[in-house]
């Protein structure tokens, strides 16, 4: 008995000792457009709530890609067929212009060449007729027309001179230099040969197509090609200066002038090209790169705020101003797209109140779940 007592007395002791089961919290209410949360609300700590911020600016971001600049870049094909017997320039050799690339053994280029010689010697033979034919005409030996038809033969032979050195010296030959089918490649600008496909034997031809034997350029200033998008044509303009950022750089940035704005649209990808010119002194960056290009441009006044705080309903957008501590109102705006996961509005906020940045979709849910019931 004394056992059972001291049971119970145990029992009881410990039921004494347990707390009660705190009271549950108390939810948020719901005014209209209006969401209000209870003092000290654990759930006010699932929002971030921060200031909008006035603007003028925004800086957009552009894909592009660098190449040769093109005003200081020249693609060398070979005039005539012939096959590489030497190759005089590689890859980063600094020439000037004139300096030999490769030399071609061509037959096209003997035949240029035994012309040249075939009609310099018909010249000298015309020379030698038109002297003794105007001392014959002096003298009165030959009449009038044979002495006009000796002058014709003269300037037959001068013009075929002509043309046949004006034909080696388009293929960087002079007249005189016999027949040896041996045809210097030159370059016709200085600079530093970025390319070449040329290679000792190679047959090459003169319809060889888009391929140059040697690419010669200036890697001390190069061209970035920026893709606009149509709906940025209006703000990106010449004149322009934009950021460049690449992985080669890390951290760093480089500046980019705009310089052309191309006057038409792809048709299949709605983007226009903008060419950008890019000091490259210390040769890091290369032609073929793939670049990130950030431009600033005037976009009026507006307000911006993170994406995040923006809710879109149907077609209308809103956010959440904070009116007070725990009490926020459902506002419509308009808002476009901006920089870097931002949007710009341009009503329905004024600059200094606070918004909801972060978790604006649990506010719209307890405005929801009000209209359910």
């Amino acid at each position: 008995m004394k056992k059972a007592l001291w049971i119970c007395g145990l029992c009881a002791a410990i039921a004494g000792c347990e707390k009660a089961p705190p009271a549950p919290e108390e939810g948020p209410k719901v005014e209209g457009q209006t969401v209000i949360f209870p003092k000290d609300s654990t759930q006010l700590k699932a929002l971030l709530i921060i200031p909008t911020e006035a603007a003028t600016q925004e800086t957009l971001r552009l894909s592009g890609r660098i190449g040769w600049d093109e005003t200081r870049t020249v693609r060398v094909f070979a005039p005539l067929g012939g096959r590489i017997v030497k190759l005089n320039a590689a890859p980063g050799d600094k020439v000037k212009a004139g300096d030999i690339l490769a030399t071609l053994s061509s037959p096209d280029f003997g035949e240029a060449q035994a012309e040249a010689a075939k009609a310099s010697a018909g010249y000298g033979v015309a020379e030698k007729s038109i002297a003794r034919a105007r001392e014959l005409h002096k003298a009165g030996f030959i009449s009038d027309k044979d002495a006009e038809l000796a002058e014709a033969d003269f300037s037959r032979a001068a013009a075929e001179r002509n043309r046949a050195a004006a034909r080696t010296r388009a293929y960087g030959s002079s007249a005189g230099g016999g027949v040896d089918q041996q045809f210097s490649l030159r370059a016709p600008i200085a600079g530093v040969v970025v390319e070449r496909r040329a290679n000792p034997g190679q047959e090459v031809r003169a319809d060889q197509g888009s391929d140059a034997l040697f690419v010669v350029s200036d890697p001390d200033r190069l061209w970035v090609n920026l893709d606009v998008p149509e709906s940025l044509i209006a703000v990106v303009k010449p004149g322009m200066t934009v950021q460049l950022h690449q992985t080669t750089l890390g951290e760093e940035t480089r500046e980019a002038k705009i310089e052309h704005v191309a006057d038409f649209i792809d048709p299949d990808t709605r983007r226009t090209r903008a060419r950008a010119a890019l000091d490259n002194k210390d040769h890091r960056l290369k032609a073929e790169m793939f670049v990130n290009a950030d431009v600033t441009v005037d976009r009026g006044d507006f307000i911006r705020v993170p994406a995040s705080a923006v809710m879109l309903l149907g077609k209308a957008q809103y956010v959440f101003i904070e009116e007070a501590p725990g009490r926020f109102r459902r506002q419509a705006i308009t808002a476009e797209e901006s920089d870097f996961d931002t949007m710009r509005i341009r009503n329905g906020v004024k600059t200094g109140e606070h918004v909801v940045a972060k978790g604006a979709l649990l506010l719209q849910q307890v405005i929801a779940m009000a209209i359910k019931k």
